[in-house]
């Protein structure tokens, strides 16, 4: 699923900035450094899934990627299974021009699933690469599976253009994307969120998806209950075309299934998934079972201009964060 993969022999970027030591020297980030970045990752993370080692896989991993990769990691080492290996195709970079810390950029690219030694269908992807400061190494932060095309980015010479997260030229300040769009996966299409809030899988989905799970939970006499929350992730966004921004950020889904007033009671089963994340070995869940998903988002924020726009989430990858049953 998340550890990564073989170059193919054909490499792509976004268009390079004019090569004058002037244009250079004012991006802190250069095109040529990104894709260095990108394929020293590729060809770290192949070796690692190729050895089933973790503990490489996730020193070069970071926030929603980190807890991704290492729930991965254990529930394949405890189902004896080996560690999936990709292509990626050419890749498409969107570096942001900055002059500071953090440090990020972002690649475009479709990604195939070895099977057989055979790829699989292409699926498009969006990686983010970070760093706080020159004293840590770049690593992937999150990858999001798109759902939709990838609208059309702003360039400037060759490289993207940051938006702040207290944007106001946006329909919502990226600061405020992640609780709105949790405002509709907790409270469903009634939330006042909704309004400004495209449906699709990742909410109104989300949200009729958990209720349904609750439902089912409560005919069994278990109480069910979920709440999407923010999360220390890096956020960060990048202008369209348009005028809109298409905005990164995590986020974790926490999940509590409990007997009423946490009373002993028969067994409550754990999540196949959660399993191999559990804080110890074979917790059996008489009073409760708390099952955590991190996850990584892609959204587009369209310009506060435009009539009757809402927030769309075009792409986002999850898995268990946290597992814990007594």
């Amino acid at each position: 699923m998340l550890a990564a993969v073989t170059l193919l022999s054909a490499q792509g970027c976004a268009p390079e900035a004019p090569a004058d030591a002037a244009t250079q020297a004012g991006h802190a980030v250069s095109i040529a450094m990104a894709r260095n970045i990108y394929e020293t990752y590729v060809k770290d993370s192949d070796a690692a899934a190729a050895s089933g080692d973790q503990a490489t896989a996730l020193s070069i991993v970071t926030s929603a990627q980190w807890a991704q990769v290492k729930s991965q990691y254990l529930a394949l080492a405890s189902a004896g299974t080996a560690v999936p290996r990709y292509t990626f195709g050419p890749p498409t970079f969107y570096v942001p021009s900055l002059s500071g810390f953090p440090q990020w950029f972002v690649v475009s690219v479709p990604r195939r699933t070895l099977a057989g030694g055979h790829p699989g269908p292409a699926v498009s992807t969006l990686m983010l690469f970070a760093r706080d400061k020159t004293t840590v190494t770049w690593t992937l932060s999150g990858m999001a599976v798109l759902s939709d095309p990838l609208p059309k980015v702003a360039l400037d010479g060759g490289y993207a253009i940051p938006v702040s997260t207290i944007d106001q030229s946006l329909l919502l300040r990226p600061d405020v994307v992640g609780a709105t769009q949790a405002a509709v996966v907790d409270d469903g299409p009634a939330s006042p969120a909704a309004a400004v809030v495209a449906a699709g899988p990742q909410t109104t989905g989300l949200y009729a998806a958990q209720a349904a799970q609750a439902a089912a939970q409560q005919r069994r006499g278990l109480q069910y209950q979920w709440l999407l929350q923010g999360s220390p992730f890096p956020e960060v966004g990048l202008r369209l075309a348009d005028g809109g921004a298409l905005v990164f950020y995590g986020m974790y889904l926490n999940t509590t299934n409990e007997h009423p007033n946490l009373d002993a009671g028969s067994p409550i089963p754990v999540p196949a998934e959660f399993a191999p994340v559990l804080t110890t070995p074979g917790q059996v869940g008489y009073h409760a079972v708390y099952a955590n998903w991190a996850y990584q988002y892609a959204a587009i924020d369209p310009p506060a201009s435009a009539s009757d726009a809402k927030l769309q989430i075009i792409g986002w990858q999850s898995g268990p964060s946290y597992g814990h049953a007594f």
